[in-house]
């Protein structure tokens, strides 16, 4: 069986993943295999983050509509995890995009539990997620991908990173950043890469 396959097998809808975290933190853990109380820690703000775009996160009319457009069956596959910032605010908004298209269908995977599928989507060399893998779901042929962040909260975190900024520094402002864009450079990104595809 190929990774995609296997990854898809193995995958969860996005009420599942919320579930499954839950369940973990009910005993004292976290999604992969570091359970430290920092990631205990980073996955409880998770929670609170996932909670808030679920109720405040509204689509865009005209993205709504592209979405309602969208007439052959696309495969999303997104590496995320539960103790991953930058996943919180991004799954969400993918969750959203995918629940108003009847031909978007949304598998959820743990990184750490599909490295090999990982490999093959690095972010400068790096693990970097969330990641999503657009498919046709009938022919299996990669359409595009995205992730792990949009491009102006990129930018931000390389320029930090090449200054010196320490990793908690960097965090802060991705969170800030975030925060005032409530979702919508992850709407737009996404939405724009549907739309050069339909065209």
């Amino acid at each position: 069986m190929d990774i995609i396959n296997k990854a898809i097998e193995n995958s969860m809808s996005y009420t599942e993943y919320r579930e499954l975290i839950d369940r973990l933190r009910a005993n004292n853990k976290t999604t992969g295999d570091n359970h430290s109380e920092d990631m205990l820690n980073y996955t409880d703000l998770n929670i609170a983050r996932m909670n808030k775009w679920d109720k405040r996160f509204v689509l865009d009319a005209d993205v709504q509509t592209l979405l309602e457009s969208i007439e052959k069956k696309e495969t999303w596959i997104v590496l995320t995890e539960a103790w991953c910032g930058d996943a919180a605010h991004s799954v969400p908004v993918m969750a959203k995009m995918a629940d108003a298209s009847e031909n978007i269908d949304l598998h959820l995977v743990l990184r750490d539990e599909n490295l090999e599928l990982m490999d093959k989507y690095l972010t400068n060399g790096g693990r970097s997620i969330p990641k999503l893998i657009r498919l046709d779901a009938e022919t299996g042929e990669e359409l595009s991908t995205w992730g792990p962040r949009p491009k102006e909260s990129q930018d931000l975190f390389t320029r930090m990173k090449k200054e010196g900024f320490e990793k908690a520094d960097i965090n802060k402002d991705l969170q800030l950043w975030y925060a005032r864009n409530s979702g919508k450079a992850i709407e737009q990104e996404l939405a724009q890469m549907l739309s050069y595809q339909l065209t």
